[in-house]
């Protein structure tokens, strides 16, 4: 297993903002996990992965996955609430993302599922859980349910990725270092305040950009970006096949989702996932379960999970 060595980050990607803060220049190593006083950190195939927990033994266990570049404390509001409601819970950062480490791999669904299929494993998780996949991790959970149905009690989908064709489709999925520096100099300065566009109202959300900012100190942190961008494709026929799949199947969806809107979608959802039970919450963007707090625990807790 192959990772940027430290050196070479320095060098060659050490950008600076307008404040002098630098990119990029944190090594995921022993020492920097040891500086952690929260979660738990768990060696698995392609390094080590970043977690916390609650009641596994739980028979109620929710899974949560998070999406494409912001990692698993973007569930704040839904994982603490399922801990007061009794539920046994576990998140993760995935790879590249967050704590858990950037391994110099290509950053595909089935990385990411393989993951979580270890991790599972390692923490002797045997009952069948719920998948709760916001975003990219909603490609997350397809995957994991291609091949492992049978572990599986429920998938809710929030804002999901996987029924849009990708942006960009690469005939080269490689990641060069010119790109990873191009990315650092011209999106880190203002990646940050982006986030705040998935929200309908951002002004609810102060210091949410600040929040972000923390995540590119991290070697590795835009080569994984690109990376899982490089590799994203339609998942129909993978959805297709889970729709006759029997497995309790939800989405809950942003009617303001400016990142997956759902009218681009919503016609063939049906068609490809006809045991999809929908639920759209009202003056939403993309992060419904922050921005719609209370309509989205309604939605998640006494409707899908009582079921």
């Amino acid at each position: 297993m192959k990772y940027f060595s430290s050196i070479l980050i320095i060098l060659s990607l050490n950008a600076c903002n307008g404040d002098g803060q630098k990119y990029e220049y944190i090594e995921k190593n022993d020492a920097f996990r040891q500086t952690l006083k929260t979660g738990h950190f768990i060696e698995l195939s392609e390094g080590f992965t970043y977690y916390e927990s609650e009641d596994l033994n739980n028979e109620n266990v929710i899974v949560f996955i998070h999406g494409f570049s912001v990692p698993g404390y973007i569930w704040d509001e839904t994982y603490y609430e399922a801990i007061k409601r009794g539920f046994g819970v576990l998140r993760l950062d995935t790879y590249g993302r967050g704590y858990s480490d950037n391994p110099d791999v290509d950053y595909t669904d089935e990385l990411f599922a393989t993951q979580v299929v270890e991790l599972l494993d390692a923490l002797n998780i045997t009952q069948k859980v719920t998948f709760a996949g916001l975003s990219n991790g909603g490609r997350v959970i397809s995957k994991f349910a291609e091949n492992h149905s049978d572990r599986i009690k429920r998938l809710i989908y929030v804002s999901p990725g996987g029924f849009h064709p990708p942006w960009t489709v690469y005939d080269n999925q490689e990641v060069t270092e010119e790109e990873i520096s191009n990315f650092i100099k011209n999106k880190y300065p203002t990646i940050s305040q982006g986030q705040m566009a998935d929200f309908k109202d951002p002004s609810k959300f102060k210091g949410w950009d600040k929040k972000y900012e923390s995540l590119l100190k991290y070697n590795g942190f835009a080569r994984a970006l690109l990376s899982t961008r490089k590799h994203q494709t339609i998942l129909d026929d993978l959805n297709t096949k889970i729709g006759q799949m029997d497995i309790a199947q939800y989405a809950i969806w942003g009617d303001s989702d400016p990142v997956l809107p759902l009218n681009e979608v919503a016609d063939k959802i049906p068609l490809i996932m006809p045991k999809l039970k929908l639920f759209v919450i009202k003056d939403s963007g993309h992060l419904p379960h922050k921005e719609q707090f209370e309509a989205f625990n309604q939605i998640f807790f006494e409707k899908i999970l009582v079921e």
